[in-house]
């Protein structure tokens, strides 16, 4: 596939070249998800404890349900917060037809946020998102990518077999890299090579569910 770079959003010329500074994965990934939501076009959108801003944005043109392990007490129209374990998400199978699940995979069973630990846990909540995905569905899924580690009471770094294998069940539609020490923007279906010794890069994956 083509390897395409974004136009630099963070770097300007006014002021003396000077530009703000910019957490990179957080603008680009929720970036990412937007353009996705508005080509998916859903009715409903429901959103797995990624980072809320984006849940509360995309409710301004979009219904979304959002769902956290500690639920958000947030009062605004199109929007609704619920509580959820997503190791074991109490939605029917293959009901859902639009999820996003973004840097939120790769610290489930680590304590971070007041669960309990599991060393699986990343693995049964993708089993999970996979299970109440409808057929025709859409699964965008964020977590960090290249040489696979796990930091202590922190998070995990996957490969990107490693998040083709967690996801079995399920067809990978396109992708999206965001470097981790890169000026520019993410990188469109590029090849494994140019990220895969990264330490931390940040990997954006859109799924799709062809069958039960």
């Amino acid at each position: 596939m083509k390897c395409l770079e974004k136009t630099n959003l963070s770097i300007g010329t006014e002021n003396g070249g000077r530009s703000s500074p910019i957490d990179r994965h957080y603008i680009y990934h929720t970036a990412w998800a937007s353009r996705k939501i508005k080509e998916i076009n859903p009715e409903i959108h429901y959103d797995f404890s990624s980072y809320l801003y984006f849940s509360t944005i995309i409710s301004s043109f979009k219904k979304v349900k959002f769902f956290d392990y500690r639920p958000a007490k947030i009062d605004l129209s199109n929007f609704e917060s619920d509580s959820v374990d997503l190791k074991s998400i109490s939605i029917e199978s293959n009901s859902v037809k639009s999820i996003s699940c973004m840097h939120v995979i790769e610290h489930i069973g680590l304590g971070r946020y007041g669960d309990e630990l599991d060393g699986k846990g990343d693995i049964k909540a993708s089993l999970e998102l996979s299970r109440i995905l409808s057929v025709g569905g859409d699964l965008l899924i964020v977590v960090p990518i290249g040489k696979p580690s796990l930091k202590f009471n922190a998070h995990r770094v996957y490969s990107f077999q490693m998040i083709l294998d967690m996801f079995p069940h399920l067809k990978l539609r396109s992708w999206a890299i965001i470097r981790e020490n890169d000026q520019g923007g993410y990188i469109e279906n590029c090849p494994i090579e140019i990220f895969k010794n990264d330490d931390y890069s940040c990997g954006c994956f859109h799924f799709t569910k062809e069958q039960v």
